[in-house]
């Protein structure tokens, strides 16, 4: 296991922290947690405030593809792949990518080019055959389990892809760090420092790679 920044070449989110403090309710997280339309395309406080493919994930594509050592025709798969924009560039580079995601609107409103490879589900249940993938990857999603849910998607990635994991979770690593996420974060139901990540990667017997979100 190492942690790597597979995602460096991607522009950095604009958050306004401060007006999302003023804005945020049980409501709001209720809402968020339903991971439909208003969550993707709505309104900045119930989640993105519009989610569009714009080809920023091209190079995270090259990246994985570098750091795995993958070569064409390999089968990727994208644990939480919303609307599918990783799994489209996946496969504009010869990888054999597919998806899974919690949202029937995401999957309702996905890129052309991934239907029919995109999967209704959970992380922690995934439908898919032991050993089925060269490589799993979870990005900014199993944080919005609880804890042992969160134990279980890691299990699941290892059985599908032993050792040849990302996963990518929110976590801070001062107390200033930790009070503005928390003043920002609709849809994470666990998050930690990096150290009790780490200690729940062992517990799962998660051995692949990993890196954080970190809101500063």
């Amino acid at each position: 296991m190492v942690e790597v920044n597979l995602l460096r070449s991607l522009p950095k989110g604009k958050r306004n922290v401060k007006a999302r403090e003023t804005a945020k309710s049980d409501e709001h997280v209720r809402i968020s947690r339903e991971y439909g339309e208003v969550y993707f395309d709505g309104p900045r406080e119930y989640g993105y405030g519009g989610y569009y493919y714009d080809g920023r994930w091209q190079p995270v594509a090259t990246d994985i593809v570098e750091h795995f050592g993958l070569e064409p025709g390999a089968k990727v798969l994208d644990v939480g792949c919303g609307k599918g924009f990783l799994v489209k560039d996946l496969l504009a580079i010869g990888i054999d990518a597919y998806g899974v995601d919690i949202s029937k609107y995401a999957l309702m409103n996905c890129e052309r080019e991934t239907v029919g490879r995109l999967h209704l589900g959970s992380a922690d249940e995934l439908p898919f055959p032991d050993g089925t993938f060269d490589a799993v990857l979870s990005i900014n999603t199993i944080h919005n389990l609880p804890r042992d849910r969160c134990a279980q998607a890691l299990r699941e990635f290892e059985r599908l892809s032993p050792g040849r994991g990302f996963v990518q979770v929110d976590s801070y690593r001062t107390p200033e760090q930790k009070e503005i996420f928390e003043s920002w974060v609709l849809t994470a139901m666990f998050h930690d420092y990096p150290d009790g990540w780490i200690k729940l990667f062992d517990e799962a017997g998660y051995t692949g790679d990993w890196y954080w979100t970190i809101i500063d």
